[in-house]
């Protein structure tokens, strides 16, 4: 597999994907876009299997043939697989990294549920963390040690935001990512529940912003447009948590236009 049209195609994947993250990827200089595209495409690969019409038996046998194929990222011939190593070879990938998504990817397909925040934490860390981290590595970043531990709680935040969006569907589909004991703090109310849930997620992303004075501007301007919907979207269920409750929660096309804008601004400013 050439190296060039293996990138080609996770840039594909990508941009199929109507990820929000896609505009923030391109705001990076062309080889480091080209690494970011190759990580998502693979993170982008677990996620579709975790989320899929698979019996969880089934997701749990798929999840454990990435993870071999991980293990033997060097000898593969799949585009995705090729562009990931060829981009580890360039830049400080952290490839252990995939094996918590994985990680992460089988607790959702043995329906794990977290009785305290820190379970959740755990659970946010090695599917959402771990993309901070994997991310990283693509970033010009000044001090790589604490800059894995942000991009680890931005991570964090982001998951808080994805749960909390989709926290109507997963309920009518028997999911419950909320942790029990706030459920219980608050007896069951799931608006305060929400509520309380997305100032956490507030607090968790201003503590991972400190990221951002690390990074090189095109990596600052990348991670400002990744993260700003997100921000938007707990602020909204922080003020408003009913809103997420019947139906799922999203930008509208020019409130992405203007987190766009904002991040170029942030690093112009």
């Amino acid at each position: 597999m050439n190296v060039d049209a293996a990138y080609e195609h996770c840039r594909h994947v990508a941009r199929a994907s109507g990820s929000s993250f896609y505009a923030g990827m391109r705001l990076l200089p062309p080889e480091r876009r080209c690494a970011l595209f190759a990580v998502y495409a693979l993170a982008r690969r677990v996620d579709d299997v975790a989320d899929g019409d698979l019996s969880d038996g089934d997701k749990l046998a798929a999840l454990a043939r990435i993870r071999a194929e991980l293990a033997d990222i060097q000898s593969s011939d799949d585009p995705v697989l090729v562009a990931v190593a060829d981009a580890a070879s360039r830049f400080p990938i952290p490839l252990a990294a995939f094996g918590d998504l994985v990680d992460g990817a089988e607790m959702d397909a043995r329906g794990t549920d977290y009785p305290t925040f820190a379970e959740l934490e755990r659970y946010c860390r090695c599917v959402a963390g771990s993309i901070g981290r994997l991310s990283l590595g693509v970033f010009d970043c000044s001090d790589r040690e604490r800059g894995t531990l942000l991009a680890d709680d931005l991570g964090v935040a982001l998951q808080i935001g994805n749960i909390l969006r989709d926290v109507g569907e997963d309920g009518a589909n028997g999911r419950i990512y909320l942790p029990r004991e706030d459920l219980d703090r608050f007896d069951g109310q799931l608006e305060l529940v929400v509520a309380f849930e997305a100032q956490r997620g507030l607090e968790w992303l201003e503590r991972g912003l400190a990221l951002v004075p690390l990074l090189d501007r095109r990596s600052t301007a990348a991670v400002l447009a990744m993260t700003g919907k997100y921000r938007v979207l707990l602020q909204r269920i922080a003020h408003e948590p009913a809103l997420v409750l019947n139906c799922r929660l999203s930008l509208r096309r020019w409130e992405k236009g203007l987190v766009l804008a904002r991040s170029l601004a942030g690093v112009g400013g």
